[in-house]
C-alpha cells in the first residue's frame, strides 16, 4: 500500500506592509509523502509573501523534479517568476534564470552552506537572484500548530513575519541573504 499525499487548506488574512497588500488568501497545498513539514511550510510562506496575479504552486508538485515549486508562467513558455524552496542546485538556478525574468530562493536549512556551494558554480544572472532564509525554530513552531484546515493571520513588515494561529503568535524573520 502506498502512502498518499496529504491536503492542507489555508485561509490567511495577509497584511504585507512592505508591498501594501491586505487581503484574504484561500488555497490548498498537497504534501507529497516524501516532503518534510519545513519544506511545505516554507512553500506556504513563500507563496503568501509573493502573492500576486497568476502565482501558483507547481501542478505536478514534487513528482516533477524539473518544475519550480512556485511560479508565474508567461505567454512565451517561460516564467515571469520562479520560486525555489530549500537548497536548489546551481544547474537548477542556472536554468531558472535563463527561462524566468525573476528568480527567488527560500531556504529553511543551512543558508551559509547553500551560498558557499553556489559561489563555487557558474550561474547565469546569479546577482539578480533573491535569496531568503527562514529560521528552523520558526518553522518548527508553525509545524506544531498545523492542521488539515488552517486559519492564519500573517503580518509582514521590514523582514519581520508574525503568524497568528488562534491565540498563538509566532514571530519570525525573513532573512535576506547576499550572494
Amino acid at each position: 500500500m502506498s502512502i498518499s499525499t496529504t491536503l492542507y487548506r489555508f485561509q490567511i488574512e495577509l497584511a504585507d506592509i512592505e508591498r501594501g497588500i491586505y487581503e484574504t488568501l484561500n488555497f490548498r497545498v498537497a504534501q507529497h509523502p516524501s516532503e518534510h513539514m519545513p519544506y511545505l511550510l516554507t512553500r506556504v510562506i513563500a507563496f503568501v509573501l509573493n502573492t500576486q496575479e497568476g502565482l501558483a504552486f507547481s501542478s505536478t508538485g514534487l513528482h516533477d523534479p524539473d518544475a519550480p515549486a512556485i511560479s508565474i508562467p508567461d505567454a512565451y513558455g517561460g516564467n515571469q517568476l520562479v520560486i525555489e524552496i530549500g537548497s536548489p542546485g546551481a544547474k537548477r538556478l542556472h536554468k531558472a534564470t535563463k527561462t524566468s525574468k525573476q528568480v527567488k530562493v527560500y531556504n529553511y536549512k543551512n543558508p551559509d552552506l547553500l551560498m558557499r556551494e553556489l559561489r563555487e558554480e557558474k550561474i547565469h544572472r546569479v546577482e539578480e537572484i533573491k535569496f531568503f532564509s527562514l529560521a528552523p525554530e520558526f518553522l518548527e513552531k508553525l509545524a506544531s500548530l498545523i492542521k488539515r484546515d488552517n486559519r492564519w493571520s500573517v503580518l509582514f513588515d521590514d523582514g519581520r513575519i508574525t503568524v497568528q494561529v488562534g491565540e498563538e503568535s509566532i514571530p519570525g524573520e525573513l532573512r535576506t541573504l547576499t550572494y
